[in-house]
């Protein structure tokens, strides 16, 4: 007898949601039971690429459909919080496009209601399913580059200028969730600076710092008007740094055995900086879609697999640093505490 499916919905058939589809329709104990999205050529589309699955085009008649078991929301991020609400109340596992809301509160809210039920809430934040973000986990993890002293990355190009989110919200969330997950400590505030070349008040350039309580420091650099696209995050620690560059084809990482230490004279006033410079390695890194990864966690979190990677406790945090990066930008670059 063949194992039961697992039923999912799809809601948005965009240039996200296009990909969603492609990836659930190839992953391993699951089945589309049906797309909604308001935009009937987008459901032309996809009736075209994928005639056996169903379409609508209203979110709510796949919500409300028993045989959908979870609900995969790819929709613009102000429609996230009532959708996802409506598909919990219903007892329906949710996976939704990053950020989670645009709120702590309502992340907060669909959280309890997540908890309360027993239900899985992914918040997709794919680039914890890549396997060059994967291997500097394990790297971390395992010591190599020693005890975590910056994180420093870069995320600029040409657009695309979002009409109801900041440069923030749209590419940091991406750098701030893997920071989360790479970095075990907690965050205690942020500062941030932005400023709006469109008059209508959205930052499209954007500097974002983060503050521990110990000397670990983490910044982030935003932009929609770079000349050139550039998605590089350098990772420092007192043993070993670490190049990321996520354009790289293969060689996304480069590990410097590189590092500086402080060694104090015998009148204990001054201290001598020792610089060590040393090989460079590139670990070979698996080639697969995160998505297809990111589907699967999903689907076997579904099914008692444990919590999944990007769970609601994380894309939580992503919304809290946001929030309150917006506020300094707000405050000219007040530093936030965070709660």
């Amino acid at each position: 007898m063949a194992a039961k499916k697992t039923g999912i919905g799809i809601i948005g058939y965009g240039y996200w949601g296009q990909n969603i589809v492609r990836n659930f329709y190839h992953t391993p104990g699951c089945e589309i039971r049906g797309v909604a999205d308001t935009d009937r050529s987008a459901l032309q589309t996809l009736a075209r690429n994928y005639p056996a699955i169903p379409v609508v085009e209203d979110p709510e008649i796949l919500i409300n459909d028993n045989l959908v078991e979870a609900v995969v929301i790819a929709t613009p991020v102000a429609t996230h919080y009532a959708l996802a609400k409506k598909a919990l109340l219903l007892g329906k596992h949710v996976l939704v496009e990053k950020p989670v809301t645009t709120s702590v509160a309502e992340a907060e809210e669909l959280m309890a209601i997540a908890d309360e039920k027993g239900l899985v809430i992914l918040v997709d934040h794919t680039f914890l399913y890549t396997s060059a973000v994967q291997k500097i986990r394990q790297l971390i993890d395992e010591n190599t580059i020693g005890s975590l002293r910056y994180f420093d990355s870069t995320r600029i190009n040409l657009g695309l200028f979002q009409p109801d989110v900041n440069v923030l919200w749209d590419l940091a969330s991406h750098d701030i969730a893997i920071l989360a997950w790479l970095v075990r400590e907690k965050p205690v505030s942020v500062n941030a600076t932005g400023i709006s070349h469109t008059g209508n008040g959205i930052e499209n350039i954007a500097y974002l710092t983060i503050n521990y309580a110990t000397d670990f420091i983490a910044h982030i650099h935003c932009s929609w008007t770079s000349p050139v696209k550039i998605r590089q995050t350098l990772i420092g620690g007192d043993k070993k740094m670490i190049i990321y560059n996520d354009l790289e084809p293969t060689e996304k990482i480069r590990i410097y055995d590189t590092s500086i230490s402080m060694n104090p004279e015998d009148d204990k006033l001054q201290k001598l900086i020792d610089y060590r410079t040393g090989d460079i390695t590139v670990p070979k890194i698996a080639s697969r879609e995160a998505l297809g990864v990111l589907a699967a966690d999903f689907v076997e979190a579904i099914n008692g697999g444990g919590p999944p990677v990007s769970g609601i406790g994380l894309g939580l945090t992503v919304v809290r640093i946001l929030e309150a990066a917006q506020l300094s930008i707000k405050s000219n670059g007040q530093n936030i505490l965070l709660s």
